[in-house]
């Protein structure tokens, strides 16, 4: 939430990454594939020229530290507001309102019931995932990774609870995945699918029968399409867990995420859970984390009040080992 006006990525941003370089890949914040697909104030874009320009320096920064840096494309669908859509309802797979907030609006209000998409809004859709690719290849990143976690577009798509959908696009478990794998395709295209990840958030819904049979699906028709990986959100104490499924079905190139200690992370590892580990919230308090990781160093504590918005404090001001 720093980007600049008209959703332009920033110097300032340019430095966060190039802090943190270190990491093995960096996946990108979410980054809006069009302005239909905002949700939250001041998120960087991939559809504009401009937009295009203020990754340039980012991509730069890191290439230049040695480091890779993965665009995530990012459209959240009915997580939205008209506020951030110049009026316009938020668009989903069918008119169901999701329950909870808006995110960032005060005083709080319910979400509003969406608007189903159109057959030929989902095709429209699906090219404007194909155009934050190419865009994403000219702004030189090192490959793309398609965001369908967290309650997001592709995964409203996946989910009986908000997709109701009577056409192709819902019904039957392979119909509900077809939107999800229509995006990634387009992404292949693009790209290849050695340069091509998934984010996917595999939580057990109460509401949802099926979560387990879906993603082993999911699972298997990405494993056909030879994606680069999969980048698993899933807590520790989940139950029934799904990572260890999915990673059975597809194979090599599994990413573990969510509050992972460095002991936790490599446990997954040394048990074959995943093939890879990743944080978040510590690397935003540590640009230097794989260093302190390896010498077992003490982490800075994160500062949740400056995650969102604001300057470089409690952003690109948090100390180095030594420094």
């Amino acid at each position: 939430c720093r980007s600049a006006e008209g959703r332009v990525p920033t110097p300032l941003m340019a430095e966060y990454y190039r802090q943190r370089s270190s990491a093995g890949m960096i996946l990108s914040e979410a980054t809006a594939i069009s302005p239909m697909g905002v949700g939250y104030p001041d998120t960087p874009g991939l559809w504009s020229t401009e937009q295009i320009e203020g990754w340039k320096a980012a991509t730069s920064a890191v290439k230049d530290a040695g480091g890779i840096l993965v665009a995530q494309l990012w459209h959240v669908g009915r997580i939205s507001d008209p506020v951030y859509l110049d009026g316009a309802d938020p668009v989903a797979p069918s008119a169901i309102a999701p329950s909870g907030h808006v995110s960032h609006v005060r005083p709080k209000k319910p979400f509003v019931t969406p608007r189903a998409l159109t057959e030929a809004e989902i095709r429209s859709t699906i090219e404007d995932y194909r155009q934050a690719a190419i865009n994403a290849l000219e702004a030189g990143f090192d490959g793309v990774e398609l965001h369908g976690a967290n309650g997001y577009l592709p995964e409203q798509f996946l989910r009986s609870t908000s997709n109701h959908r009577n056409d192709s696009y819902g019904g039957d478990i392979a119909s509900r995945c077809k939107f999800f794998l229509e995006a990634t395709d387009a992404l292949i295209e693009v790209w290849g699918a050695d340069k091509v990840g998934i984010h996917l958030s595999p939580e057990v819904d109460p509401e949802d029968q099926t979560p387990g049979e879906l993603y082993l699906h999911l699972a298997a028709e990405l494993k056909k399409r030879r994606v680069a990986f999969l980048f698993l959100r899933e807590a520790p104490d989940a139950a029934p867990r799904l990572t260890p499924m999915i990673k059975s079905v597809f194979g090599h190139g599994v990413i573990a995420n969510q509050q992972l200690s460095r002991e936790g992370g490599q446990a997954l590892l040394d048990k074959g859970v995943a093939d890879a580990a990743s944080w978040g919230r510590d690397f935003i308090a540590n640009p230097d984390l794989p260093e302190r990781f390896q010498k077992k160093a003490d982490l800075n504590d994160p500062i949740p009040e400056t995650f969102y918005g604001g300057g470089s404090e409690g952003y690109t001001d948090y100390p180095f080992l030594g420094g």
